[in-house]
């Protein structure tokens, strides 16, 4: 079970979006973007990146923490062979003391639970939680729907003004790839 979670975290990850690299001449180039992506020294569990390949043309969406994180991951994915162009549209999260003691209440809690201990300590843990302007959005890949219950459950007990719970489990995650 552990290594089809880490297989399907591998494959999906942050990237949200597979199913944008629709033909098997994209999932080659999806995988390298992907693998830029979840190298980068300062992407973390707080950012979303998702991206769109089509005939080499990368759209990046999702939120970042910082400016910089902005450019540096438009930058990484431009180096990718295969890639023409890059069409950067990853919003920078806004500055707030409230949004950040969020975030890290939320993680602490969530990976704090004995069921999602072990990931913290990954490269890159399955649960992405990205905190804008008090809005709480869970990203990633979880074991099961009782993971994303939970997940979503402990999230709750905090003072953000609205939780989303956008987790797939990693069967979900398995199907999506099996559609490419």
């Amino acid at each position: 079970m552990m290594t089809r979670l880490l297989t399907a975290i591998a494959l999906v990850g942050a990237l949200a979006t597979p199913a944008a690299a629709a033909d098997k001449a994209n999932l080659q180039l999806f995988r390298d973007v992907q693998k830029q992506v979840l190298s980068y020294a300062w992407f973390s569990i707080f950012d979303n990146v998702e991206s769109q390949i089509n005939d080499g043309v990368v759209v990046l969406h999702g939120k970042v923490t910082m400016p910089y994180k902005k450019t540096d991951l438009e930058k990484r994915v431009a180096k990718v062979d295969g890639v023409k162009q890059v069409i950067n549209k990853l919003e920078v999260l806004p500055v707030s003391q409230f949004d950040d003691r969020l975030r890290m209440q939320i993680a602490r809690a969530i990976y704090g639970n004995p069921n999602f201990r072990g990931f913290y300590s990954q490269a890159n843990p399955p649960i992405h939680i990205v905190v804008d302007r008090g809005r709480v959005t869970l990203e990633g890949v979880v074991n099961n729907q009782t993971d994303r219950m939970l997940a979503m459950s402990i999230a709750n007990n905090f003072l953000a003004f609205g939780v989303k719970n956008e987790l797939r489990t990693t069967a979900e995650a398995k199907a999506e790839l099996e559609k490419l």
